[in-house]
């Protein structure tokens, strides 16, 4: 994350180091990624420190260019290495030696394989179920290009959430997400739903999007079907990605927040330092009571 006078209320201490450089020995044995690390996020140093994970599977490299994400790019798949059969048993058998009690499953996306990498993601569902079958499975999927067999086998391998994020507003897309599509992205959140599943999706504001186009973003969430929303304030993570346009204040989160409860929403998590998978446990939990 690159700090370009961020205001007060996006500064946040590092956490305790010595817990971050102990996770990320066990990562690095097995050859493992996390999303924490490549995508830069903020909230590192405290996430390290629970009893939750977030791993990013086939491989480090993505095959899109989103303007807003840290991840390593391979243009045309040319330098994107083939999924490793081993990774869903290794992920697995990390989970259940860290007594890990809420696992989220990501990928950079894999425009190159057939199935987007489906497959994949059911294998290590399926691991993870094997080795520790307590642990809450919570998926994080790209859009498999619409792919719906694709994204039926994710379905059945019965995650406990589906999250596809939506990550900006429709009108902003050809910026931000220039591979994407977000209608093809609300069709997935509608077929997960309609499937069954417990759906999830997240935005970032600050890319120059209005109130208004947040909040017809939210109508059309819920509308979908999708039950957890989580909306943070984006930030850079390296100098080649798009720059924030504003830095959102807490205030206008928090009304985010009492909008999507008021239609209906039943699970907003709002705020500046707020990310997909960050306190995925507890937002759970949070909706479980609900």
């Amino acid at each position: 994350m690159i700090e370009e006078r961020l205001p007060e209320w996006l500064k946040k201490p590092a956490g305790p180091l010595k817990n971050l450089h102990e996770l990320k020995k066990t990562l690095r044995a097995r050859g493992l990624n996390t999303v924490c690390e490549s995508a830069r996020c903020p909230n590192i140093g405290e996430c390290f420190t629970r009893p939750t994970a977030t791993f990013m599977i086939l491989g480090e490299r993505c095959t899109r260019e989103c303007g807003f994400c840290g991840v390593k790019k391979g243009s045309g798949g040319g330098h994107v290495l083939p999924p490793d059969r081993a990774e869903p048993e290794n992920v697995a058998l990390t989970a259940m030696e860290m007594g890990l009690k809420h696992v989220v499953i990501t990928s950079v996306t894999r425009d190159d394989l057939p199935d987007g990498g489906a497959e994949h993601f059911a294998k290590t569902i399926k691991a993870i179920r094997a080795n520790s079958s307590s642990t809450f499975i919570e998926v994080l999927i790209p859009d498999f290009r619409g792919d719906e067999a694709a994204l039926d086998i994710v379905l059945q391998a019965a995650p406990d959430i589906l999250n596809h994020n939506l990550e900006t507003v429709p009108s902003l897309y050809s910026v931000v997400r220039p591979g994407a599509d977000f209608v093809r992205s609300i069709e997935l959140l509608r077929r997960a739903s309609d499937f069954g599943a417990t759906v999830k999706t997240g935005i970032m504001v600050g890319f120059g999007e209005t109130g208004e186009e947040v909040r017809s973003l939210m109508r059309v969430v819920k509308d979908a079907g999708c039950e957890i929303l989580t909306i943070g304030q984006y930030l850079r993570p390296t100098r080649d990605s798009l720059k924030v346009k504003e830095y959102v204040h807490p205030d206008i989160f928090r009304e985010y927040e009492d909008y999507g409860k008021e239609i209906g929403l039943k699970e907003v998590y709002s705020g500046p330092l707020i990310r997909s998978s960050y306190n995925a446990d507890k937002v759970y939990g949070r909706l479980s009571q609900n």
